[in-house]
């Protein structure tokens, strides 16, 4: 099982660069950060200087959608850093969350997902790509030589899940319910055989936050609240599912909905922050079932069990006040364990 580290592009920079340069050294192969260039910096700079100060680690975003750049700006910016570092890049794309409703924009549809992921992977391959279907607009990046990248697509609804399969190179969960990572893993798979394709190809990677404790409910009740802001991030795009399938679904799981009752709006100037006002509403049991909390004994365990279900990458959401002792903690107890 390979280890990523999710961050935010918060200033300065050169912690950013610090803490994956810290990963790196305790055996994390994946270092990722969002990508909200209204709400943090701009990552894509920022990779060039971890690719600079690291030797192994494959960057990128956590994840980037088809509507903030053009899909050759995009391209262009992966095989420029590929053809500097050496193909070191992995792209993560989605519909767009923070990025687009921040800027009051809906997030992308499911249709312009699908064509992006194509056409930003045949670009920054160096093959010639239809940008525009209206107008018939077709590019190529005359000086990409050798160049590779992977497209995660992340997904949790039934029919990104189809899409996944159906057109990426890997699947991003965000949480870590070994239950709903089975459920959609097999979604995404089966999708994939009745494309036509290898299911064994497609790469699995769960990202959550985890929270290293020594094992006493005081800790655990602090690790709890640390990272509670993970189940509203995942809140809003349930919340969109609920709206599209109901509360009570075939095709949606109530493991995932059931707990958005109680949602009452979101404000993205605390997204993705220990301490978030919204979400008050995310009960404990989501934050146990979503997150990975405990002793390194509790994330062996679980990430055991989600290795067994096909599970190729764990990547930590480290957005907590515990990001050194916890990647400390995996580097020296669950990597050995796992890797």
């Amino acid at each position: 099982m390979d280890f990523g580290l999710v961050l935010q592009t918060d200033p300065p920079a050169s912690a950013v660069v610090g803490l994956m340069r810290r990963a790196e050294r305790n055996g994390f192969r994946y270092g990722w950060t969002f990508d909200s260039t209204v709400l943090w910096q701009e990552p894509y700079v920022i990779y060039s200087r971890i690719l600079e100060h690291t030797e192994r680690l494959t960057v990128g975003p956590m994840v980037t959608n088809p509507g903030t750049r053009a899909w050759e700006v995009t391209a262009s910016a992966f095989a420029t850093l590929n053809e500097m570092y050496g193909n070191r890049t992995v792209c993560g794309i989605g519909r767009g969350d923070s990025a687009m409703r921040v800027a009051g924009r809906p997030p992308n549809t499911l249709a312009r997902l699908g064509d992006a992921i194509r056409v930003i992977r045949d670009l920054a391959e160096g093959r010639e790509a239809v940008v525009d279907r209206e107008a018939g607009t077709t590019l190529t990046l005359p000086w990409v030589e050798n160049g590779r990248l992977p497209v995660w697509m992340a997904a949790y609804g039934p029919k990104a899940l189809a899409l996944a399969g159906q057109v990426a190179d890997g699947f991003i969960l965000q949480l870590s319910d070994v239950y709903l990572t089975e459920f959609m893993v097999k979604a995404v798979r089966t999708a994939a055989a009745q494309a036509g394709r290898d299911p064994d190809d497609l790469t699995v990677c769960v990202a959550a936050p985890a929270y290293v404790t020594d094992g006493t409910p005081e800790a655990l009740a602090h690790a709890r609240e640390q990272c509670r802001w993970f189940g509203g991030m995942v809140g809003n795009h349930v919340a969109d599912l609920v709206d599209r399938y109901g509360e009570h679904s075939d095709v949606v799981p109530e493991a995932l909905t059931a707990y958005v009752k109680q949602r009452q709006g979101y404000d993205y100037s605390h997204h993705g922050r220990a301490g978030n006002p919204s979400t008050d509403f995310v009960p404990d049991d989501i934050v146990d079932r979503f997150c990975i909390l405990g002793p390194v004994e509790a994330h062996v365990e679980k990430l055991r069990r989600l290795r067994e279900l096909g599970v190729h990458q764990f990547a930590i959401y480290a957005m907590h006040d515990a990001k050194e002792s916890t990647v400390d903690a995996y580097g020296k107890y669950v990597i050995p364990a796992l890797g």
